[in-house]
């Protein structure tokens, strides 16, 4: 590892400096910036163009002048030294303990942009993971190796869920390791401590690692955040054969801070100021999820974002659908009325349901219950929308007896308790218990065999 000084920086523009007359530099290698008083901050080279580079420092640029510091070249990029001993222990962004426990031992030290996964050796996600959550588990089911990503908004309770999911999760089969990577960036300390306390309370500590970026921490640090968490999933994952739940929140903030390096490059923005590039970035991080034939291990991966003025069409959520297999969006009605998760089933998609699902994996009627309850919760949606029109009086008998429906999924299926965790088993309970409101002719969309095991018997 060849490290270079230079004391030719040139000029400071908002966290980065610009170094003049380097040689042998790389794109995202490691620098030390030198104050006079002696003190060191750390950086990363964003840019290299001929014998110019452009560092982007850590801890901000505050207090630097150009004549002042002395620029660093460490020879190395991003590592994070990993262990098995992560587990139960919490970091901040760059990685270091913020727990009073004593510093992880590395077995090894990896980069943290990882190495791409050759599509050959991929794996297709077919095992389901219970979330404990109906409308997950029912009717969009997580498949181990998925990324299926929340869409949310400002006062809606992803977090809640977010941590609800990560000490629920679990994988059906027994004697199985599994572990969570828990990243947030750029939240509040009441957030922070919010689920530091929670995963401490409820024992769900001891088989998650998690890194937490606070909103005074730099910008700059949110940037490796995600990539932290993923390369000690990979580790988990590909080299201790456990299956790790990858959950980053809030996505959003990662997108604000690569918008503000990039205003601060004076790079050519793209779709409301954010960089070009955005897509690319954001598959480095998604693409990450996923199983490796011959591996025994897994990564599954659900990112939580808030979408800004509620509006799917914004570049973050829009390019998130794009590279990732389906949504679960969040309801502002619903969260108005006081239900909880407030899941809007209608729009919400798990691409790769249908792949974990079925006889061995859940149960054989997962499927016809599935489709006969997103069925009727449409209709039961529709008339009540109609009837706002047209009042009551123009709806037959059975469109009244789907808005009733409608009524009761919203409160028996959907809402469920914080600390809830049901099994799929209840989940299909709670769902026959629901279509049994209806004529067994409606149910159109299951099999015979399923009606004459399931339907509920009347009195």
């Amino acid at each position: 590892m060849v490290t270079r000084e230079y004391r030719t920086a040139k000029e400071i523009i908002g966290p980065l400096v610009l170094v003049d007359g380097v040689e042998g530099v790389t794109y995202g290698e490691l620098t030390d910036i030198k104050l006079s008083d002696g003190s060191v901050r750390r950086g990363r080279v964003l840019e290299v163009n001929k014998d110019k580079a452009v560092v982007q420092v850590f801890e901000g640029t505050s207090g630097l002048s150009p004549e002042d510091i002395t620029v660093k070249f460490l020879g190395k990029g991003i590592e994070l030294g990993v262990s098995l001993d992560m587990l139960g222990r919490v970091f901040d962004g760059f990685g270091r303990p913020i727990d009073e426990g004593p510093e992880i031992i590395p077995e090894k030290w990896l980069n943290i942009n990882g190495n791409p996964m050759n599509p050959y050796s991929r794996d297709y996600p077919n095992e389901f993971i219970q979330t404990g959550i109906s409308t997950i588990d029912l009717l969009n089911t997580l498949v181990r190796g998925q990324k299926l990503p929340f869409f949310s908004a400002s006062g809606l309770p992803h977090s809640r869920m977010a941590a609800q999911v990560a000490r629920q999760a679990k994988v059906l089969k027994t004697g199985e390791k599994f572990a969570v990577v828990f990243a947030a960036m750029g939240i509040t300390f009441e957030e922070s401590s919010f689920f530091i306390e929670d995963f401490r309370r409820t024992g769900a500590l001891e088989r998650a690692v998690l890194f937490m970026n606070l909103a005074d921490d730099p910008a700059i640090e949110r940037i490796s955040v995600p990539r932290l968490a993923l390369t000690t999933a990979e580790y988990l994952a590909y080299e201790k054969d456990m299956h790790v739940l990858v959950i980053l929140t809030d996505l959003t903030n990662y997108c604000e801070a690569l918008r503000e390096i990039s205003a601060a490059r004076k790079e050519v923005p793209g779709r409301r100021g954010y960089p070009g590039y955005l897509y690319t970035d954001l598959s480095t991080i998604y693409e990450r999820a996923g199983r490796i034939k011959g591996k025994g291990g897994s990564i599954t991966q659900l990112p939580v974002l808030t979408m800004p003025e509620d509006d799917k069409t914004h570049p973050i959520p829009d390019l998130t659908g794009y590279i990732t297999e389906g949504q679960i969006i969040m309801s502002r009605s619903l969260h108005a009325q006081g239900v909880y998760p407030p899941v809007d089933v209608l729009p919400s998609l798990s691409r790769l349901k249908d792949k974990g699902i079925g006889e061995g994996k859940t149960r054989a009627d997962h499927a016809n219950v599935m489709n006969q309850l997103y069925s009727a919760y449409a209709r039961g949606k529709n008339a009540k929308e109609l009837a706002v029109v047209l009042g009551e009086s123009a709806l037959s008998d059975i469109d009244l007896l789907y808005v009733k429906f409608a009524d009761a999924f919203e409160d028996r299926f959907i809402r469920q308790g914080e600390d809830e965790n049901r099994t799929i088993e209840e989940s299909l309970a709670i769902g026959w218990d629901l279509l049994g409101m209806l004529p067994k002719g409606e149910l159109k969309r299951v099999r015979d065999e399923f009606i004459e095991k399931y339907y509920p018997k009347k009195d």
